[in-house]
């Protein structure tokens, strides 16, 4: 697939980040996306033909395969990359409608639509807590589907229609094993930013809601 769309979604929502959700952006571009691009791609792309078992019966290493590799790896990195990106385009549909609403009635609607405040405030921050969340959701797969960010050298497999216990031989696990531990490294970075984003927001807010409140107080 192009990477294209991704790249220029998040080239989109750079013009209404804050600095830390320009960091995001960011490490997700050049850490994440160009390392799937450039690199890790090509280390998973003949994982099922170098997947090796010692026997010939038919079917017996597609079937340790699948049981080793419910779901492939680069596949499930590309996946995260995509859903973890996608509340992004809240903010992007957001500032479109209100500028949209500006052209219907011909007139000023906002002071800037693009400007982080009332309902676009709230997108903004929904869309951080989704990104949060899909973050730990795909950590956890990861960890559930691969026994703890392992890969493996040998696997025994017993399963049918395999003779007996064959051993069975991964490729590279170890090259494999430094991008899953550089997944999830950068996956954390991307919490951790987040969520000090998520934070900083809130207590933006609060001061500025403070700050009226003590100045009508005043008046």
């Amino acid at each position: 697939m192009s990477w294209g769309f991704l790249r220029d979604l998040l080239s989109g929502v750079n013009k209404y980040s804050t600095g830390i959700g320009r960091i995001w952006i960011a490490v997700v571009f050049i850490f994440r996306l160009l390392v799937y691009v450039v690199a890790a791609e090509n280390v998973w792309k003949y994982e099922h033909d170098e997947f090796e078992c010692n026997t010939k019966q038919p079917g017996c290493e597609n079937v340790c395969f699948d049981h080793f590799f419910p779901v492939s790896q680069i596949r499930l990195w590309a996946l995260q990359l995509i859903i973890v990106s996608t509340p992004s385009l809240l903010v992007v549909f957001h500032v479109a409608y209100r500028e949209n609403r500006e052209k219907r009635h011909n007139q000023k609607l906002y002071r800037s639509p693009g400007k982080m405040d009332g309902g676009l405030l709230c997108t903004y921050l929904i869309s951080l807590m989704l990104k949060t969340g899909f973050e730990i959701v795909f950590l956890v797969l990861f960890y559930k589907l691969y026994n703890g960010f392992r890969v493996p050298r040998l696997v025994k497999c017993d399963m049918r229609p395999c003779p007996n216990a064959v051993d069975c031989y991964i490729s590279k696990p170890t090259e494999k094993m430094i991008f899953l531990y550089f997944l999830v490294a950068t996956s954390g970075v991307c919490i951790v930013l987040n969520v000090s984003e998520l934070s900083y927001l809130i207590f933006m807010y609060s001061i500025k809601c403070y700050l009226k409140t003590f100045s009508k107080k005043q008046r």
